[in-house]
């Protein structure tokens, strides 16, 4: 009874502790929306590697929105290591979201050129081939053909695996792009760029900050003429339940050209806002 109650005594039990990289090793597709500038690229493989992950494949394209590319990641690991190495990209500079998408409900294609060896007597049988499996012929040479094929990683590989039997000269994949099925969407969440106004103080701080700018509500004391130029220039303004300051904000990621226009329309919303002599 005594060496139970022993600060100094050896536990009786041993608590397991999970290792990361121990665990089964799963595929996993990661979506990476990053602002497009110079060293992004650099630095998401650079800590993808730190953490000692092999990319097998990585594509890299703009999204709908100017100025923000869409990174597609491949790798294999464990699930608590790519969840760990998730929330250390989160964190790095212009990397804007991250996501790791479903083993279902996801739409997943890669494109696929392939020199294939066709001389005469087996270039039919080649094209029958590529005819099967709804590819593309785009180039034919003298004893080689160029196929273009679209698909899921794993037709790609089964279309490679019988063209092999002829002889592939040179082949390029461009890595998987992936996106959900449905209404679901890898998007910016509650992203804003901030003019906080202390009421009691002369100069305004800028900065970022998803949960706290994010506060609803548009305050009944701001003054008309603030709250008429903040909306005709497609900005929310609204009042902190939490601090006594004032919001201008601009939903989603901005790009450098947005921030410039945002900052002199901010400007003048705080001229706006404060008290006449």
């Amino acid at each position: 009874m005594a060496a139970m109650n022993d600060p100094l005594a050896a536990p009786s039990a041993t608590i397991e502790r999970h290792v990361p990289g121990t665990g089964q090793q799963h595929r996993h597709t990661i979506v990476v929306l990053v602002n497009d500038r110079p060293g992004v690229l650099n630095r998401v493989a650079s800590l993808t590697r730190a953490r000692n992950f092999n990319i097998e494949s990585l594509a890299v394209g703009h999204t709908e929105r100017p100025g923000i590319s869409r990174m597609t990641i491949t790798l294999r690991g464990d699930d608590f290591a790519v969840e760990q190495m998730a929330k250390q990209l989160y964190r790095l500079i212009d990397v804007l979201k991250v996501q790791d998408l479903p083993a279902e409900g996801v739409v997943e294609h890669e494109l696929a050129l392939i020199k294939v060896r066709a001389s005469t007597s087996v270039r039919a049988e080649v094209l029958k081939v590529v005819e099967l499996y709804k590819g593309r012929i785009l180039d034919i040479g003298s004893d080689t053909v160029i196929v273009e094929h679209s698909g899921s990683v794993q037709e790609i590989d089964s279309l490679v695996a019988l063209l092999g039997g002829f002889g592939i000269r040179e082949m390029v994949r461009t890595g998987s792009v992936a996106m959900s099925r449905g209404s679901s969407i890898v998007d910016i969440e509650h992203e804003y760029i901030a003019v906080a106004v202390p009421t009691d103080a002369d100069l305004p701080t800028i900065w970022v900050d998803p949960e706290d700018v994010g506060a609803p509500g548009v305050g009944a004391e701001l003054p008309a003429a603030a709250v008429e130029a903040a909306t005709a220039s497609g900005y929310g303004i609204s009042t902190s339940p939490r601090s006594a300051c004032v919001y201008i904000r601009t939903g989603g990621a901005t790009p450098g050209a947005e921030i410039d226009r945002f900052a002199g329309t901010a400007q003048r919303i705080i001229a706006l806002l404060e008290p006449s002599p």
